[in-house]
């Protein structure tokens, strides 16, 4: 069975430099060759500026906006209204068959935040994807725990009778240890509910895999710590391996000509060596490897050498 690429990375909008940075990004793309694509914090204008369609042009994907609000000179107005589009992107080399956009709770919190569901036409069955970004002032975990609940169960629902376990990308604003997190992982329950998915990172990523990182200079302008706050997060593998997570890394964590792609650093299911950075590169989510039958032991000095 072919492995699946996935890519995370909020995009930081149309923070300066701007087109720069989005060249980057669109190199990065171009190199990683990932599959699937979460976007976060993409904006999308009435002047017919698209940006993951700027990003995206010629790459060989196809993509679907949602927006989590939209503003014009008066201020924000409604989703049904004319205005420009703050929200997430999913892309993908193969057809997106179906797509939903979902409201998270969290409004009475000044920020408006939502998640994007869709069923990718692979060429070995049915994808489902979610790609989300949660509140992110610190103090806001309770408002994330009831993000997370309603992202899991959008997950949930897609996943019943895809071909491969539903997965969630995005910007979860929360470090691994917040009760957020724990509960997508399997690690604590919300409200008398539990789910499980894998983190990527946690099963397969060496080092601390800070996506937060002040090594980048447009991050170090918020004198935050370091953390790891942007995921992929894989539905339990089948017993044919679909969902095995078999490598992830870092990307978009180093600088090009100068210029980093965002404040956040990108999550990957099998990059490229060149652009890898904790996990290593090769593979992605697919089935594991066949077990390999050990050496014969060598016995001539008495017993099998260590």
């Amino acid at each position: 069975m072919p492995t699946l690429r996935v890519l995370t990375l909020n995009i930081w909008n149309v923070s300066e430099p701007c087109e720069a940075r989005m060249a980057v990004i669109r190199a990065g793309i171009a190199a990683l060759q990932p599959d699937l694509i979460g976007f976060q914090e993409v904006v999308v204008r009435r002047d017919g500026f698209d940006q993951a369609a700027i990003i995206l042009d010629g790459l060989g994907y196809e993509h679907h906006h949602a927006p989590a609000y939209r503003w014009a000179e008066s201020g924000r107005v409604p989703l049904d209204a004319t205005g420009d589009s703050f929200g997430n992107v999913i892309a993908s080399r193969w057809p997106i068959v179906a797509h939903e956009r979902l409201a998270l709770p969290g409004h009475d919190s000044g920020e408006q935040r939502c998640a994007v569901a869709a069923r990718i036409a692979a060429p070995f069955g049915t994808v489902p994807l979610v790609c989300t970004h949660l509140n992110w002032r610190f103090h806001h975990g309770v408002v994330r725990e009831r993000q997370v609940l309603a992202v899991a169960e959008l997950a949930e629902r897609w996943g019943r009778g895809a071909d491969f376990p539903p997965i969630i990308v995005g910007d979860l604003n929360a470090d691994p240890e917040a009760t957020e997190i724990r509960f997508l992982c399997g690690l604590a329950s919300l409200d008398g509910r539990s789910t499980y998915f894998q983190d990527a990172w946690r099963v397969r990523g060496a080092g601390p895999g800070f996506t937060w990182d002040n090594r980048d200079p447009y991050t170090a302008l918020m004198f935050e710590p370091d953390r790891r706050l942007d995921y992929v997060l894989v539905g339990l593998a089948d017993s044919s391996g679909r969902g095995w997570i078999d490598r992830v890394a870092l990307a978009f964590d180093q600088p090009r000509d100068g210029v980093w792609a965002s404040d956040h650093f990108g999550v990957v299911g099998g990059p490229p060596p060149r652009w890898g950075g904790g996990g290593g590169g090769g593979g992605g989510l697919g089935p594991p490897p066949p077990p390999q039958r050990p050496p014969p032991a060598d016995t001539r000095g008495g017993a099998p050498r260590p």
